[in-house]
C-alpha cells in the first residue's frame, strides 16, 4: 500500500513525482492530487509470466484521471468521471518486461477540498488474464465447464481459497454480466482473505462467490468442493465438483502416488 499527498510537495515545483511499486498487487491512495504522479510497478519476478495489469478505482475515486504509458503515449484507462463506476476494473497487457508506467494527472480545482485518487492494482499471468477486460480474465478463472481431474488436483493445490458447502442461493446481475453465488460452508480449508467468515454462535461459514452470468450457474442440493481466485477483494469461482465426485478423484491420485499436493480430507 503506498499512501501520498499532493501537499507535500512545493507548491511552484512542476517536477513529475515517481513512485516505485514492486509487489504483484497492492494499492495506492493520494490525497489532495496536484500535478501529476508517475506509478511504476516494477514486481521482483523471477519469471516475465505475469504481464497483464488490472487496475480498479475505488468508488470514491476524485481528484485525478490514470493513464497507461505506451511507447511514450499516455492512453486514457480511467477518467475522474468513470472512477465511480461499480466494479469498473481496466485491464491492459505490459509491452515491457521492467513493469508498466501509470500516469495520474490531477484534475484542475480551485478549493483545496479533500478529494482521493485511490485505486488496486493485480500483476496477472497470460494465461488467467487472456484478453484486455475483467471478463475476460474472469472468464478465464470461471471456465463455464467441468474441470477434469487434473485441473482439479491442481485447483486445491494452488486456489486461493478452497471451501467445503453447500449453495444457499444465486443471484444474477445482467448489468455486470455476473452471478453471485451464496455459499454455506462446513469447512473452510484456506482462504487467502476473510471472504468467508463465521457466523456468530453457529460453525457454518458464510461468503459470496461469484462467476460469469453467462456460466449459467444454478442452485443444486448436496455439498460441492469450491475452489478458485481472489481478485480485487472478492471471490472468483474455479473448479466446483460436488464433494463425493472430489473425494474419489483424489483418493485414487493419491493410491497412484499422482496427487500434486496433500489434502486433508477428513
Amino acid at each position: 500500500v503506498f499512501p501520498g499527498s499532493g501537499l507535500s510537495r512545493e507548491p511552484r515545483s512542476r517536477a513529475v513525482e515517481q513512485v516505485h511499486l514492486r509487489c504483484t498487487e497492492g494499492s495506492l491512495e493520494w490525497m489532495y492530487p496536484a500535478r501529476a504522479l508517475r506509478v511504476l510497478l516494477e514486481p521482483n519476478l523471477a519469471s516475465a509470466r505475469r504481464t497483464t495489469v488490472c487496475i480498479k478505482p475505488a468508488s470514491d475515486f476524485q481528484g485525478a484521471s490514470i493513464y497507461v504509458e505506451r511507447a511514450g503515449q499516455l492512453h486514457l484507462v480511467v477518467s475522474e468521471a468513470e472512477g465511480a463506476r461499480p466494479r469498473h476494473v481496466s485491464c491492459f497487457s505490459a509491452q515491457s518486461p521492467q513493469g508498466v508506467a501509470l500516469f495520474l494527472q490531477a484534475s484542475p480545482q480551485r478549493d483545496i477540498s479533500r478529494r482521493t485518487a485511490s485505486f488496486q492494482y493485480e500483476l496477472l499471468s497470460n494465461q488467467s488474464a487472456a484478453g484486455s477486460d475483467f471478463k475476460k480474465m474472469a472468464l478465464a478463472e470461471a471456465m463455464c465447464r467441468p474441470c477434469d481431474n487434473m485441473e482439479l488436483l491442481m485447483a486445491i493445490c494452488s486456489s486461493d481459497f478452497v471451501v467445503k458447502g453447500l449453495i444457499r442461493s444465486v443471484s444474477h446481475d445482467s448489468e455486470n454480466h455476473m452471478s453471485q453465488v451464496d455459499v454455506s460452508a462446513q469447512k473452510v480449508y484456506r482462504q487467502k482473505n476473510r471472504i468467508f467468515q463465521q457466523e456468530e454462535g453457529s460453525e457454518e461459514w458464510r461468503g459470496p462467490i461469484r462467476t460469469l452470468l453467462q456460466c449459467k450457474v444454478k442452485k443444486g442440493g448436496g455439498d460441492f468442493l469450491f475452489t478458485g481466485n481472489e481478485h480485487f477483494g472478492e471471490a472468483w469461482l474455479g473448479c466446483a465438483p460436488r464433494f463425493k465426485d472430489f473425494v474419489l478423484v483424489y483418493q485414487a491420485a493419491r493410491e497412484r502416488g499422482a496427487n500434486p499436493c496433500e489434502f486433508e480430507l477428513n
